[in-house]
């Protein structure tokens, strides 16, 4: 009974995944966090410099047109004679000289990035270019993995660093066995969202400015390591004169002023709390490592971070950007870009999810205990098996069956109360009994053979399903085939719904004939039911013959009844439905 009630659970439980327990961050514990947290901060060499320089230049800078009638008289009296001269605007000449001199200022300072004579930039700022690229791809496999796939998730590991008694609230909100197990499901629900309204009220304004500025660090670092570099450095065309690769900058500015402004928004390194949250997805959706090294293996992430950061801030200093734009067009300073405010709207419904999922499993816990209660006290105790080759986490090449519990069940049915307790009753009517309609008996005889051979259809399927048998030995080959994983999954696919089919047409017509039984039954004890007329003509002779048939009938009846109840049962805890 033990293996059998070990599979059972074991298909139970794998019914419904959740995919955000199964992670390697849901694995750790509070304390955990905290320890590899302090760690990595011991461990930390990144600079808390600055990323993006603020300078005085780059704060509130008037366009030309603001500037020029702001200048002395004299000096703009100079450039009216100027423009008399040349023919040209006062205004035009004051730009260009501004630019001229803004231009020198930039190629003294950062010689090679930016020709402002030529209005091309040089093949150094290609080559720095390329290197923030680069770092910027490390965060873009670490965001990945875990933030751009589940951000709500994400923000709840990350919530868990930053504010630790508002998780372990949240947690026990979203444990329902701490409410009234007795209570009904609509209501330990309302108990369970209202814990969590209360702990999020808990929140106090350091925590929401801790947990913003992360995920502005989030998204700013998502925009810059999503950037379509690769778009900006096709542009460049090798120069062989200066032996390197040059672009015309008027032709990119759109793209560098987007990338301005997301380097320009990006001006505080990431939190430590919030590297560890991106090491662990990171870790965890690495399908290269298959033992994970939790202190090595965050240790060299972190290497690697202080690496991409480090470039990133050098990129901003060496790389002025905001200058070179302003020499190429009309532009004042960066924009700060939006992003991250809505953080604790997705943490919310994370946690509102996760408390709907965990009182999904929870009310599915509490049906399966009925279930099997009902279940044993039907059966009373008695030697089970279990069906072969079923797929389980012992054995991942097995036949994931669909009904797999519900055939399980028949199969210790037929063996335990059908044949020694129903079948004997239905064996003498089948026999002795004599109806008074011709019809009666075909209706019997059809329900009858329905039953009994749908326990030769279970044999029959149990050798298909083994190893050695149809589906076993198709599924593996399949798995042998030299084709691509993808392919194989298929095949498998295939192989696993037509056993499933056949699995449940059997569940199907042993639904059908025991109700059909039921009638004929009820209506030989009782006459006419359903407008069907199975009356015996000689049940006085056979109560004669077996004074106890006519109890044997109802007990059948009832067996049948219950029979059908438990499949019912199975099958909507199998679909989530209500039982």
């Amino acid at each position: 009974m033990d293996l059998f009630l070990m599979q059972v659970r074991h298909i139970l439980n794998n019914m419904a995944e959740n995919v955000n327990f199964d992670r390697l961050a849901a694995s750790l514990s509070l304390d955990e966090r905290k320890g590899l947290l302090e760690r990595l901060k011991a461990q930390s060499n990144i600079s808390q410099d600055p990323i993006y320089p603020v300078e005085k230049e780059q704060g509130v800078v008037l366009d030309i047109e603001e500037q020029y009638p702001r200048l002395p008289w004299y000096i703009r009296c100079w450039y009216l004679f100027q423009g008399f001269l040349k023919s040209k605007a006062p205004a035009k000449l004051y730009e260009e000289r501004h630019y001229a001199i803004l231009g020198k200022r930039i190629a003294k300072k950062y010689p090679g990035l930016y020709d402002y004579q030529k209005r091309i930039l040089l093949p150094e700022f290609y080559n720095q270019l390329l290197s923030l690229k680069t770092a910027s791809r490390f965060f873009f496999t670490a965001l990945d993995a875990g933030f751009s796939k589940d951000k709500g998730s994400f923000y709840a590991f990350l919530g868990s660093l930053e504010m630790p008694g508002i998780h372990i609230q949240l947690q026990a909100a979203a444990n329902p066995a701490l409410f009234d197990e007795k209570s009904p499901e609509t209501e330990i629900r309302s108990k369970t969202l209202r814990a969590m309204d209360e702990a999020l009220k808990g929140v106090d304004e350091e925590q929401r400015r801790a947990m913003y500025n992360n995920a502005r660090s989030l998204f700013c670092l998502k925009e810059l390591s999503s950037f379509l570099f690769d778009r900006l450095i096709v542009s460049f065309n090798y120069d062989t004169s200066l032996r390197g690769y040059t672009c015309i900058a008027a032709s990119v500015k759109e793209m560098l002023y987007s990338l301005n402004n997301v380097l320009f928004s990006l001006k505080e390194i990431p939190s430590m709390p919030l590297l560890e949250s991106l090491f662990i997805f990171l870790l965890q959706n690495n399908p290269e490592k298959t033992q994970i090294n939790m202190n090595k293996d965050t240790q060299e992430l972190l290497s690697k971070a202080e690496e991409a950061l480090t470039v990133i801030r050098r990129f901003n200093n060496w790389v002025p950007l905001t200058k070179i734009l302003r020499c190429v067009g009309r532009y004042s300073r960066p924009q700060e870009i939006s992003g991250g405010e809505d953080w604790f709207l997705l943490y919310r419904e994370y946690w509102k999810r996760h408390i709907d999922d965990s009182l999904a499993d929870y009310t599915r816990e509490r049906r399966k205990q009925g279930l099997n209660e009902s279940f044993l006290s039907f059966i009373k105790t008695t030697d089970l098996s279990s069906l072969p080759n079923i797929a389980s986490d012992e054995n991942p090449t097995g036949v994931a069956l669909k009904g797999a519990y519900s055939i399980s069940f028949l199969k210790v049915f037929y063996s335990t109360i059908f044949m020694p307790e129903i079948n004997p009753p239905l064996r003498a009517i089948m026999m002795d009994g004599q109806f008074t309609r011709k019809e009666g008996r075909l209706e019997i005889t059809e329900s009858y053979n329905g039953l009994v051979q749908a326990e030769e259809r279970i044999r029959r399927l149990e050798e298909d399903i083994s190893v050695n048998g149809n589906y076993g030995k198709r599924i593996n080959q399949a798995l042998q085939d030299m084709t691509s994983l993808q392919a194989k999954r298929r095949k498998v696919q295939l192989i696993t719904d037509e056993a499933s089919m056949e699995a449940l047409a059997i569940l199907e017509e042993v639904r059908r004939s025991s109700r059909n039984m039921i009638d004929i039954l009820l209506g030989i004890l009782g006459g006419d039911i359903k407008g069907k007329d199975t009356t015996l003509s000689n049940l006085f002779e056979l109560l004669e013959k077996d004074g106890s048939i006519g109890e044997k009938l109802k007990n059948g009846i009832e067996k049948l009844q219950k029979t059908i109840e438990i499949l019912d049962d199975i099958e909507a805890l199998e679909a989530g439905r209500p039982m």
